[in-house]
């Protein structure tokens, strides 16, 4: 099940990365250090180093590769075979209960694809901003991640871009939208 909502997840952003005009790499996200190109590049780095680190990649490792290039010449190619990757690599007898050396504590394989998912699901909705595309995200994901969302980060060092303030409750507010605010994202 984990893995079929990496795999819905990833769906998402490809989705979009098909939509990115040939121009429309330089174009600015809501991510303000990324534009595009810088997005996609750190969707598919990320997954190839969750391979790294499911093989034994330390967090230093995982760091240093962070921002080196994965896009090559055709990155909706990139992305999807690094898509094919990491969920071979998390599909691997025992993986999901290996311990890993992730960059914000140690965790097993099953909290660091959650992790990856919960990542991918609102940088979807980050790739989909900056194309003036349509930013509703599955409604299912959207409903996991709230619902799960402690269990999900649990251990993890706080103070990181995964966290930010509880919103403040919004009656009627849409849960993504609110979703989205705990992630530090302003949906309006």
């Amino acid at each position: 099940m984990l893995l079929d909502r990496f795999l819905l997840a990833s769906r998402g952003f490809e989705h979009h990365l098909r939509a990115v005009a040939p121009d429309g790499w330089g174009a600015p996200t809501p991510c303000t250090e990324w534009d595009i190109r810088a997005l996609v590049n750190h969707m598919t780095r990320g997954n190839l180093n969750y391979v790294g680190l499911l093989s034994g990649a330390t967090r230093e490792q995982f760091l240093a590769q962070r921002n080196a290039d994965a896009l090559g010449d055709d990155p909706v190619a990139a992305f999807t075979g690094s898509v094919r990757a990491c969920a071979d690599a998390f599909a691997a007898a025992g993986a999901l209960d290996r311990v890993v050396d992730y960059p914000l504590g140690k965790l097993t394989g099953r909290q660091a694809l959650a992790v990856r998912t919960a990542d991918s699901t609102v940088h979807t909705w980050d790739l989909a901003r900056a194309l003036g595309a349509d930013e509703t995200l599955d409604p299912g994901l959207v409903a996991w991640i709230d619902e799960d969302y402690d269990t999900i980060f649990a251990g993890l060092a706080p103070g990181t871009s995964f966290f930010a303030d509880a919103p403040a409750d919004a009656p009627g507010a849409p849960r993504q939208d609110r979703l989205l605010t705990r992630f530090g994202r302003a949906p309006h």
